[in-house]
């Protein structure tokens, strides 16, 4: 999903800051954007280094000797306490550099802009293709390099373009064409070798190409006017030293004014990209946005020519391959990175400006020879061809499958049906008592010891006297203080009372974490939990095997010995089958053995199960909750604690006891270890008493059947579509039924294999849509 984001900075800079900044996200589905506001302050520090990033990189430039695509030479300004140029160290660029990189984030952390960040990276998914356009009236602004923002290394799809304040769309003439049009036009050669350009150029297959070498202003001008292009390519010297100039042959620089008219024509024809493979074009770029060209690329600074034609290559290689505009520019630019040791600062150089009243096409959408929709064959569908070619997608799925190459895919499509299920109540049998960043402040800081002080606690148990159950998330590994013996009564007889450890964990934690010294070992129970490879949460551990040399040698979860002991009030005890499997009366829990569902390779050590979390609008709402502070200042009624399982845990920020769910990933996504606790609590309670399903997987076979059905069925219902249109909705039809049904199943507890089944039905479906089309007779 493509997905745009245009950032304005209004009549902001660096040295007065921007008292208002605009964020608009389009988002794919959505005709009109969502709007957010920020500020940022004045960052006068961050201008220096920028500009002594140039000179530096100036200075390299030509201490280096690299070969210049630059009209003008640019002076060096280097102050009396500088070393002379032929003393430029590398390593001093390469730090200013960083400097730069850590000052643009730094600007850009600014509490001030954060609301705008924070709302971007709610709404935007790390698989989306982000189109971030920056405006502003100051042009020293735009000159920034914005590719260093953390945005754009936590969003690898995404990529970032430049554009001036005022802009609108450019009317066009409807021109008919069946390939790729490129106007090229080589400059005065003296001192590089643009042949590389040309040879690059020739070697894009369909399209036409217009080479113009070292043309007259006669001859650019001609051909601008004669056909329409897609393509306007210049290489050559250039600079944007006061107006931007192009040098087209040894003795003839131009600028874009000089060229206005046939540039408008061009743009009215057609024309959607400008690229100057030359230096210093940004000047070059205004100049065009001032016609409302679509789209041009040009660098930043000086460009040595071996990176000019590195760069040209990747992208061309790129675009013409059908990646995106956006996608190709991104990926020519990083691709620079190799070059950085010989060609210092080079992935800083290309910059893609855009027009945002256009929308970027492919290369194939430049082509414009898509062909019309053919009816296809009246004749029947072949069952021998759907059914082959659905045995041989559906052998290759189960093949990649049992190599986990699918794993990340169906965890990740597991997550979305999780967060689309039908709300659920909270449970009410729980109250969960956080404790905040304030509620840590408001305790004495002389009598506290971690997040809980002694007197807080014992204040806390004395309010809970109505509660059934009170279990203490937080970890407790030293004995109470002796001026409270009441506090270490309590912790030693009552029995509604249960405390936390933390086992072992291999090199990571070979000691874990000692329970309270007061409260007996019946009533402890480890905090442990497991995560999948990529660091989410979807398991339940309820047993584990203990070391019984280990600071926690306990065999079960925090969250089952709360369960024991409210379905022991009931009357109702567990015990262990003969299969392995934790049973309450006819309810089992069956553990997770061998190969699960997506799964490949589960470590399946301890006992668990997989973690039916309670759907609600977020986590957190599994239950009713109240804050510390608000219990001890008597805010909370005894009839809200009467009878209830009560979890008391830390919920602050800087806690470490924060995780990743199926929910969420963002840092504000992710929820703390009490309410966790809670859910693991209430999917077993709500299993046995109230028979709301626990989650579980069919066997290998089953799933097999599963896809093979799915494939068929696709290739099948393909097959009756009479036109590629039909085929398509067809398509889409059976993929929506396959989502809904998987929902449906997961509501009931079944986790089926959605994102194979889908594939399966794309596969085939596309298959047989091509047969019919193709290869019938």
């Amino acid at each position: 999903m493509s997905q745009l984001v245009v950032l304005n900075f209004t009549q902001g800079s660096l040295t007065q800051g921007c008292p208002t900044v605009i964020a608009q996200l389009w988002q794919a589905d959505s005709t009109t954007p969502m709007q957010f506001l920020g500020s940022l302050p004045p960052a006068p520090e961050l201008d220096r280094l920028y500009q002594q990033w140039q000179r530096l990189y100036t200075a390299l430039y030509g201490w280096k000797g690299w070969q210049a695509r630059s009209a003008v030479a640019r002076s060096i300004e280097i102050d009396e306490d500088d070393d002379a140029v032929t003393q430029i160290s590398e390593a001093e660029f390469q730090e200013c550099g960083r400097a730069v990189q850590r000052g643009i984030n730094t600007w850009l952390s600014s509490t001030s802009f954060a609301a705008i960040d924070r709302q971007l990276r709610t709404y935007l998914n790390l698989t989306d293709e982000i189109r971030c356009i920056f405006t502003a009236v100051d042009r020293m602004l735009l000159r920034l390099p914005w590719h260093l923002w953390q945005f754009f290394e936590d969003y690898p799809q995404a990529e970032l373009a430049l554009s001036l304040p005022e802009y609108s769309r450019a009317a066009k003439t409807p021109v008919s064409r069946s390939q790729v049009n490129i106007l090229a036009i080589l400059g005065d050669p003296t001192g590089i070798n643009i042949e590389r350009d040309r040879q690059l150029l020739e070697a894009i297959p369909e399209t036409n190409l217009k080479l113009l070498i070292q043309p007259d202003v006669q001859q650019l001008t001609e051909q601008l006017w004669q056909q329409p292009w897609d393509v306007l390519f210049f290489a050559g010297h250039s600079s944007s030293q006061g107006e931007g100039r192009i040098r087209v042959n040894s003795t003839t620089s131009l600028t874009i004014e000089q060229l206005r008219y046939g540039l408008k024509q061009a743009i009215a024809s057609g024309l959607k990209l400008a690229i100057f493979n030359s230096c210093d074009g940004l000047g070059l770029a205004w100049d065009l946005a001032d016609l409302q060209i679509p789209q041009v690329i040009v660098m930043r600074e000086p460009v040595p020519d071996r990176v000019a034609q590195e760069f040209l290559k990747a992208f061309l290689l790129a675009f013409s391959n059908g990646r995106s505009l956006y996608t190709s520019v991104r990926q020519a630019r990083e691709q620079l990175q190799a070059l950085e040791t010989e060609f210092p600062g080079a992935t800083w150089l290309p910059v893609l400006c855009q027009n945002p009243a256009e929308v970027p096409q492919t290369w194939q959408d430049w082509k414009g020879n898509i062909p019309a929709v053919k009816p296809l064959p009246r004749r029947s569908l072949s069952w021998r061809f759907a059914l082959v070619g659905s045995l041989l997608v559906t052998g290759c799925l189960l093949g990649a499958r049992s190599l986990g190459l699918l794993q990340f895919a169906e965890l990740w499509t597991f997550d979305r049906l999780m967060t689309l299920r039908p709300a659920e109540p909270p449970d009410d049998r729980f109250l969960i008592v956080t404790i905040d960043e304030a509620d840590i402040q408001a305790q004495n800081a002389s009598d506290r010891r971690g997040s809980l002080s002694d007197t807080a606690l014992n204040q806390a148990l004395e309010k809970l006297a109505p509660a059934q159950i009170i279990g203490l998330d937080i970890y407790r590994d030293f004995a109470v203080n002796e001026n409270l013996p009441q506090l270490a009564d309590r912790m030693r007889n009552d029995r509604r009372l249960f405390a936390v450890c933390k086992s072992p964990s291999g090199t990571e934690d070979p000691i874990g974490i000692a329970p309270p010294p007061e409260v007996p070992a019946a009533r402890i129970g480890f905090s442990d939990f497991v995560i999948d490879t990529d660091g989410t949460l979807r398991r339940h551990l309820i047993l584990l095997s203990p070391d019984p040399s280990a600071a926690c040698a306990v065999p079960y979860a925090f969250n089952m010995q709360l369960v024991f002991s409210y379905l022991n009030s009931l009357g109702i005890s567990g015990r262990f089958n003969e299969d392995g499997n934790l049973q309450f009366n006819d309810r089992i829990l069956h553990r997770l053995q061998g190969q699960i569902g997506g799964y490949h390779n589960l470590d399946t050590r301890g006992n668990q199960i997989l973690l039916n979390y309670r759907s609600l609008p977020t986590p957190q709402a599994i239950a009713p909750s109240v804050s510390l502070t608000q219990l001890l200042k008597g805010e909370v009624s005894p009839a809200q604690i009467q009878d209830r399982i009560v979890l008391i845990g830390v919920t602050a920020v800087g806690s470490q006891d924060t995780w990743i769910t199926p929910y969420g990933i963002g840092r504000s996504q992710q929820i703390a270890g009490v309410f966790l606790q809670a859910h693991m609590a209430s999917q077993v309670l709500s299993a046995v008493l109230n028979r709301r399903p626990l989650l579980q997987v069919s066997s290998q076979g089953a799933e097999a059947l599963w896809i093979w059905g799915w494939t068929v069925a696709g290739g099948i219902f393909v097959g009756l579509g009479r036109t590629r249109l039909h085929q398509g909705v067809i398509l889409l039809v059976v993929l929506m039924g396959l989502t809904g049904i998987s929902l449906f199943l997961l509501v009931e507890g079944w986790w089926v294999p959605l994102f194979p089944a889908g594939l399966g039905v794309l596969g085939v479906g596309i298959a047989v849509s091509y047969w019919n089309t193709h290869l019938r007779s």
